[in-house]
Parts: C-alpha cells; structure tokens; sequence
C-alpha cells in the first residue's frame, strides 16, 4: 500500500551538532518531538504522542547528517517502510546556511494535518536551539 509523504525543508539557525543531538537523541527528541521518548531493551524507540506508544527502529544514522525511523507493530517486531519519519540536514555552502529536511510517511495524521503540525514541531524546536 503507498502511502502519501511529506516532505518539508525548514532552515535553522544552528550548528549541525547541535541540531543533529536534537534528532537523533531520546532525550533531544522528547524535548520538542514526542511527549515521552524511551529505548527498550531491543534498542527499539518508542515515541509517544498523546498518550499513545509508537515504536521505532532507527534504521539509518549518519553521524550529523541523517537520521530515519521505520515504525513497527510491537506485536510483529517487523519494521514497516512504508511508515517512517526520516531527519535530513545539509549545509548550503554559498551562504553557509543549515536546512532540516523532514520527510514523514505514516499513518498517524491526515496529509492536511501534517503541514501545521511539523510546523509547530518545528517552531517549538527553534525556540530551544535559539535559530
């Protein structure tokens, strides 16, 4: 089954190691990302949003660049790719400036709620890095 994606590009005003903790840490996450982040004893990621637990396997980390997230049935354990949240920064080497490019493809809103919510998230994650 395809699912829609969205995909967004937010520029940020911060050093890649510091937004890269952000993304890739339960801890960063939790600060803007999910309600609570925890890691289980298999290293799965479980995010909850609204009282509600999503677990998570982080399927890529490239050190300051990347991260993605394939989301899973707990009972299964099997990752779903067609369910994923995916992190991205690049560097614009003219003008030195920081862009996170999010790409989202789950089934946990509507495509029209998507747009607002990753702005909020977004928004709420600039007001903690200071850009």
């Amino acid at each position: 089954m395809s699912k829609d994606q969205f995909v967004a590009d937010y520029q940020l005003n911060a050093s890649k190691k510091i937004v890269y903790a952000y993304l890739s840490t339960a801890s960063g996450l939790q600060e803007w990302f999910a309600d609570k982040v925890r890691i289980d004893e298999d290293k799965n990621y479980i995010f909850n949003f609204d009282r509600e637990d999503h677990y998570a396997k982080l399927t890529i980390v490239k050190a300051n660049l990347h991260v993605r997230w394939d989301f899973f049935e707990p009972k299964t354990t099997k990752s779903n790719t067609e369910s994923f949240i995916e992190f991205k920064l690049d560097e614009a080497e003219l003008t030195q400036s920081l862009f996170l490019k999010v790409i989202d493809q789950s089934n946990f809103y509507e495509m029209n709620e998507l747009d607002g919510i990753w702005d909020g998230l977004i928004s709420k994650l600039k007001g903690i890095i200071g850009g």
